[in-house]
């Protein structure tokens, strides 16, 4: 088979794929977790349900999916600014604000769309979640270690420890209404990372 067909029949597939992720996270903000169906997401995506079958087994795996394509698009974000920043207080600041926004953006997205604290919690009982958990503090703590390497960071504590009090206290950015809000609590992030 030539490559251009072999690649024609992928994209093809992604953009079936990506079609019902987001046709599926529509119909559960519009209906709620419970109420939507395997047939409805086939009839409002376009397709059978044979070739939604052949995708995804149920509702659920779906909605998983759909999380998991977020939160990779949310550390691939994180890497890019942590590659295109020049020093390590510098880079740390960016990924901080970073993290911040995307978790201020997220809640009001999910807030717009109808998630309940029911469907955030689905989302988050998977173990792909703990993973991401995982590689986020290994960015996070090597931005961390750099900035306290040059000076630019405390070093009188632990670096998974100032991992986890970043982590924590940015999380405080979905609730906060608006965006200079966030930049005032990185800020003050910031400030209790800074080498005395």
């Amino acid at each position: 088979m030539p490559k251009l067909w072999n690649e024609t029949i992928e994209a093809h597939r992604r953009t079936v794929h990506d079609a019902i992720l987001d046709t599926t996270v529509a119909l559960v903000a519009e209906r709620g977790l419970l109420a939507v169906t395997m047939s409805q997401i086939a009839e409002k995506t376009g397709i059978g349900r044979a070739t939604l079958y052949k995708y995804f087994p149920d509702v659920e795996s779906i909605l998983m999916a759909w999380h998991s394509r977020q939160v990779a698009g949310h550390l691939e974000h994180l890497a890019r600014v942590r590659e295109h920043e020049g020093d390590a207080g510098r880079r740390l600041e960016a990924m901080l604000e970073t993290y911040a926004q995307i978790h201020h953006q997220m809640a009001r997205q999910g807030r717009h769309q109808g998630f309940g604290p029911d469907l955030i919690r689905f989302l988050h009982r998977s173990e792909d979640v703990v993973r991401t958990q995982h590689q986020l503090h290994d960015m996070l703590r090597g931005a961390l270690a750099d900035a306290a390497q040059a000076g630019q960071v405390r070093d009188d504590v632990a670096a998974d420890e100032l991992t986890a009090f970043c982590l924590h206290a940015l999380q405080a950015a979905a609730v906060l209404p608006s965006k200079a809000a966030v930049q005032r609590l990185v800020a003050l992030t910031l400030a209790g990372l800074r080498a005395r």
